[in-house]
């Protein structure tokens, strides 16, 4: 974020100045070009594909690439997708390349078959396009990494300084460029910094880095320093506007547990998301969709089933089909989640005890259904009610709720977002009985890594290892 400060006037006469800041990228221009190109490889291999078919350029084909264009752009183009790739196997990079333009593909069908198009399109060319796309993005995305890898690495490289020796400074220095580093500076003498700094890389005095830059020709300079030396910083920063250098502030965010930790801005305001959702903006609008789709199609698939252990549930033991049970949902508020009923009894009050193996409580048939995970199978309803994701936390009994907030820290963080059917939690090994705190706390801990981490390509992979888990865990009972 360049520490660029602007101002706007009012659009009101007499109405005060306001200053705002922007959201912005340091990145070079090739690197920026670069990013572009995933979306136009789609556009490039369509055109190739249509010339090597002789299929001529109609209106249905250009709406069809000005289409895939912004859609891959979304996909292809989205915030920490870079992140997301970065050190994977090259074949698991195809993958998602793959499992990316799958959906891609997927949405051209469906306006394709709404709007009853398709047999305008040469079956051919098409297949063809949407098996050789893959390849070409690919190959952008290994040139992408190819020329970050020699701007990084040759004389291109800026140079730069780190103002402050210490573990902000050190991890900033970890994610940059070696090759422009030019050393640290800091407040404290060599005598005073910690051991694992090398006294080599220590500069100078902060109060030598303005007439340093002006004689070196600095073009980046990184404060990394404490807020409590705000005072001294803004004196180093009005020396510094003598030089041409860039002068970038980097808090220590990373003093904080972050969940979902990233820049926003309010309305040209800069902030830090300490503790957010990861569902804001068409992350929201994707996460809902695919809900719907997924829950929708699940019970049209299971109906029958559905309705064959609700028969059973009835003729094995007394009581109502299904077990209505107060939990936590989005941000806390209660909601009534559906099971088939499991147990001879249906607590629900201030006490609840957890299932345990060799239950009592349990019927011969909810053991069937406790182990297999089809009790959950109603769940499905408060999918389409709105008040429970496919995905998610796993939601507990109210009286769990407030047991456990009072003794896990940032337990009530995993109520951010919807709960779910399955979880994060449940394919690594938390899934059933939480006998003890700790068993707990670790839960809650892949909860808030689900949180920090989420993707679309998540969630796929819990869905695919739940089926796994359920058909080799034996901690449900």
């Amino acid at each position: 974020m360049a520490a660029v400060v602007g101002s706007v006037g009012g659009s009101v006469p007499g109405a005060s100045t306001q200053r705002r800041i922007g959201l912005g990228s340091v990145e070079p221009a090739l690197l920026a070009i670069l990013k572009q190109l995933e979306p136009l490889a789609t556009i490039v291999t369509m055109t190739i594909c249509a010339v090597c078919f002789r299929v001529p350029l109609t209106l249905s084909m250009c709406a069809v690439a000005l289409l895939t264009f912004v859609i891959a752009g979304r996909v292809f183009g989205r915030t920490h997708r870079h992140e997301e790739l970065s050190g994977k196997t090259p074949a698991s990079v195809l993958l998602q390349i793959i499992l990316e333009w799958c959906s891609v593909v997927s949405v051209l069908l469906l306006a394709g078959f709404a709007f009853k198009i398709t047999a305008q399109f040469s079956r051919s060319m098409m297949l063809t396009w949407f098996a050789v796309t893959p390849l070409a993005v690919y190959g952008v995305h290994i040139a992408r990494l190819r020329a970050q890898w020699l701007i990084s690495n040759s004389d291109l490289a800026p140079s730069y300084l780190i103002i402050g020796a210490n573990s902000v400074g050190f991890e900033l220095l970890r994610r940059l460029p070696s090759k422009g580093f030019m050393g640290f500076f800091d407040f404290r003498s060599a005598d005073r910094l910690p051991d694992s700094i090398d006294p080599n890389h220590l500069v100078g005095h902060c109060k030598d880095v303005a007439a340093f830059a002006r004689t070196h020709g600095v073009t980046s300079i990184y404060i990394a320093l404490p807020l409590s030396n705000v005072p001294r910083i803004g004196e180093m920063v009005r020396e510094l506007r003598d030089t041409t250098a860039s002068v970038y502030f980097v808090p220590d965010v990373f003093a904080f547990d972050l969940v979902q930790g990233r820049l926003v801005e309010i309305n040209g305001m800069p902030a830090i998301s300490v503790c957010d959702t990861p569902f804001h903006g068409m992350d929201a609008v994707m996460k809902r969709v695919t809900d719907l789709v997924l829950a929708s199609f699940a019970l049209l698939l299971l109906a029958p089933l559905m309705v064959l252990i609700g028969l059973a549930v009835k003729a094995t033991s007394r009581g109502p089909v299904l077990f209505r049970q107060r939990r936590y949902g989005l941000n806390g508020e209660e909601i009534l989640v559906y099971k088939y009923r499991s147990m001879r009894v249906m607590e629900d009050g201030a006490t609840v005890t957890q299932a345990t193996k060799s239950d009592s409580r349990v019927t011969a048939l909810g053991r069937i259904l406790r182990s297999t995970s089809l009790d959950e199978l109603p769940q499905l309803i408060n999918v389409l009610e709105g008040k429970m994701s496919v995905v998610g936390p796993r939601p507990h009994a109210v009286a769990h709720n407030e047991q456990y907030r009072k003794l896990i820290s940032g337990y009530m963080i995993r109520h951010k977002v919807r709960p779910g059917i399955t979880g994060w939690a449940q394919v690594n090994g938390l899934r059933g009985e939480t006998e003890t705190v700790e068993k707990m706390r670790e839960r809650v801990r892949f909860d808030l890594e689900y949180l920090s981490h989420w993707s679309p390509w998540m969630d796929i992979k819990i869905i695919c290892k739940t089926l796994w888990v359920i058909a080799r865990d034996k901690n449900a009972y």
